[in-house]
């Protein structure tokens, strides 16, 4: 195991970023057409056909998940994505035309330091996603960078610098479920200004440092802080997670909804009106049923201590921006 999301079989995950824009996307693509659902909880998301992945809509099945920075310019990574899943033949035939279903979501990193010429001259410059989203699906693969990456490449928390984060885990049924997240957050990763994660009660080995909880969470630890107080700045955590087991897309609904938790597991505070927090939940299919309710609720809780997981991994295995005003790293600042 990797532990990355491409340890659930049937996916690959690819990242393209530009540096200069300090912005990104990620895809992950599936090996075949997937069944999926989608919980939103913040409160400004921004995302492509994803109201056919309510359980009552027609189509049954996705090609690949989008993540996205560049909030409603990002909306055109999907289809350089959807251009490369086309040539590869991927997505239902409808009278010889191949139609892949890129779903995705976005972030707001518009206000990072990086250069978004397509913003001060429209006309002149085009906004970068399509070309991304194209290099991000031409890149899929099993194993993949976290951190300053894709989607994650300009994200931030209220505090330290966000990024790319990525876990797995086995259930005890058998089944495999992972979690892949672009963590850019209104609110904090860590409890207050220390190295101690929201999610430490979750951490597999040391895999975002292994620091523990602290003895015991310090009252100004509870403070609320989030990005651009007095006034709330826009941000949005953006996540997917994944299974091998056999659902239907309302028991991905149920995945998703369950998974969803994982974010506020990991940050304080969060799906905020100016968030736009959303978790797709994916059913690769490649090993057995597990929409019974007691595999089912043993899916989602995992899905969501992955979740938080990754969240961690994301901030914690992020490097910071070369801007003056920009937020320190986690490593930079408490160690590995």
């Amino acid at each position: 195991m990797r532990n990355l999301v491409t340890d659930v079989p049937g996916i690959k995950v690819g990242s393209a970023h530009d540096a200069r824009a300090a912005t990104g996307v990620t895809v992950a693509v599936f090996d075949k057409s997937c069944v999926a659902s989608i919980s939103r909880l913040g409160g400004a998301p921004g995302d492509r056909a994803t109201g056919l992945l309510e359980p009552e809509m027609t189509r049954g099945v996705i090609d690949a998940v989008v993540l996205s920075g560049g909030s409603l310019y990002g909306l055109d990574a999907a289809g350089g994505v959807s251009a490369v899943l086309c040539k590869q033949g991927r997505g239902a035939a409808f009278g010889g035309i191949v139609l892949p279903v890129a779903v995705q979501a976005i972030l707001f990193d518009l206000m990072n330091g990086g250069e978004k010429d397509w913003i001060k001259a429209p006309v002149e410059h085009r906004p970068p996603y399509w070309d991304l989203g194209r290099d991000a699906a031409l890149a899929a693969a099993e194993a993949f960078a976290l951190g300053t990456v894709g989607a994650g490449y300009g994200g931030t928390t209220a505090n330290l610098k966000g990024g790319l984060g990525s876990v797995s885990q086995r259930t005890a049924s058998g089944f495999t479920v992972g979690a892949l997240v672009a963590v850019n957050a209104v609110g904090m990763a860590t409890i207050g200004d220390s190295k101690h994660f929201w999610a430490a009660p979750y951490e597999q080995g040391r895999e975002f440092g292994g620091h523990g909880q602290p003895e015991k969470v310090p009252a100004k630890a509870l403070e609320l802080r989030f990005k651009g107080q007095p006034v709330q700045a826009t941000a949005t955590t953006i996540a997917m997670v994944a299974t091998d087991a056999t659902l239907t897309k309302a028991e991905c609904k149920r995945l998703a909804i369950m998974a969803n938790d994982g974010l506020a597991r990991a940050l304080r505070p969060v799906h905020a009106p100016n968030d736009g927090d959303t978790v797709f939940a994916v059913s690769t299919g490649h090993a057995g049923p597990g929409g019974e309710p007691p595999v089912l609720t043993e899916l989602g809780s995992a899905a969501a201590d992955c979740l938080a997981r990754a969240v961690a991994r994301g901030v914690y295995e992020a490097t910071a921006l070369p801007y003056a005003t920009s937020l320190p790293d986690y490593r930079g600042r408490f160690g590995g």
